[in-house]
């Protein structure tokens, strides 16, 4: 009796739902929820091809008319985080009234790396076309191209390598598979017939 009035109170108190359970428990739902939705949201920036979806939209707010010092802010709260840095530096000087060549200079905590590549050549492109007057968002758009290829490389790189490892266990499985099953009977078969002939 003890063991199912036990068992019926857990199920009253898990029964109603997890709302009302958690209310209960005397937690918030309001939190929970945030949690629920920063776990099933991707955190910004991931993905091979976040630097090419950011320069698009780098592009484009060019492309519509807009300074570029705006266009960097608008575009730095969707970026990823190290191109994002960069673009909120060079926002921020250039609505100051810095100098392109400063504002688009490489800052002092950039760290080369894959998305680094991408981040150099734009700091480049935009001091070339601050000095020059080169249409910016003709060159961003191009980067983000070369991003995207770039991000397909990797990719088919990638599986090609996984091709190559996954062919070694497979050959470790299957040649010991092949030997047992395809010629020990062969070659047992053939055995039993010459010691039957009695030529050995």
């Amino acid at each position: 009796m003890n063991t199912a009035a036990a068992l019926l109170a857990a199920a009253l108190w898990v029964g109603p739902g997890p709302s009302a359970v958690r209310s209960r428990a005397g937690l918030p739902l309001r939190a929970h929820r945030g949690r629920e939705a920063a776990a099933g949201r991707p955190r910004r920036g991931e993905g091979p091809l976040a630097v090419a979806a950011t320069l698009d939209v780098f592009a484009v707010c060019l492309q519509a008319g807009m300074a570029v010092s705006t266009a960097a802010a608008a575009t730095a709260p969707s970026a990823p985080p190290q191109l994002a840095a960069v673009l909120r530096r060079a926002a921020d000087l250039l609505a100051l009234g810095a100098d392109p060549a400063v504002a688009w200079s490489i800052p002092p905590d950039h760290s080369a790396g894959a998305p680094g590549v991408h981040i150099d050549a734009l700091l480049r492109l935009a001091r070339r076309s601050a000095s020059s007057g080169s249409a910016l968002a003709r060159g961003v758009a191009e980067l983000a191209d070369q991003s995207r290829q770039d991000a397909a490389h990797a990719a088919t790189a990638a599986a090609e390598r996984a091709g190559v490892l996954i062919a070694g266990p497979l050959g470790l499985c299957f040649l010991p598979a092949f030997v047992c099953l395809g010629i020990v009977p062969v070659v047992a078969g053939l055995a039993g017939d010459v010691l039957q002939s009695g030529l050995l």
